[in-house]
């Protein structure tokens, strides 16, 4: 309370034309300000008096925004939250427009074929199980259909879709265990 009381003091006086008063305010502000940028940026201290002097300016150019009857550290913080988190975008951006490429070149090494070994693989497993637990697998969880969209196309009741899934899955699980 007494740092908000006695900022609001100096600001106020610095508004009304004490020039003093004023670089008091800017003066006590920047110690404030260093402080509440060193508890969120101690990993990166370099960044701290830059963040001070961008805030301290913003302050600066927006003190006629600011109302006496609000509280100064609420206004104060919210333009250095701003601050804090442009710089926070700014340096995410540039870290990845900085990333090289050659060490994700494992992404663009897979093929297309690899999709086209995955589904063949599927369908020879799928291909092991009866009907009546492949087609539910299939029309379900391969072609997105519902269990009552399913039900009508095979002509097997919900319940029966819903369990043929489920039995499906576990027998599946179990000979791919049964692979590794």
């Amino acid at each position: 309370m007494e740092t908000e009381s006695r900022l609001r003091e100096l600001l106020v006086l610095g508004l009304g034309g004490d020039s003093a008063a004023y670089h008091g305010f800017l003066k006590a502000l920047g110690a404030h300000l260093r402080a509440y940028f060193r508890k969120r940026l101690f990993q990166r201290p370099d960044e701290v008096e830059d963040l001070v002097q961008e805030t301290l300016l913003a302050v600066h150019n927006q003190r006629h925004t600011y109302r006496s009857d609000q509280p100064l550290t609420a206004w104060v913080h919210a333009i250095a939250r701003y601050k804090l988190v442009d710089m926070l975008r700014a340096r995410a951006s540039r870290e990845a427009l900085t990333d090289p490429l050659d060490d994700e070149l494992e992404v663009f090494a897979q093929s297309d074929t690899d999709a086209a070994d995955a589904k063949r693989d599927l369908g020879k497993l799928l291909d092991t199980l009866p009907d009546k637990q492949r087609l539910p697998i299939v029309h379900v969880k391969v072609e997105g259909l519902s269990v009552v969209e399913a039900s009508k196309l095979t002509g097997m009741s919900e319940s029966a879709i819903k369990i043929g899934v489920h039995r499906g899955m576990k027998a599946l699980a179990a000979r791919i265990r049964g692979m590794v």
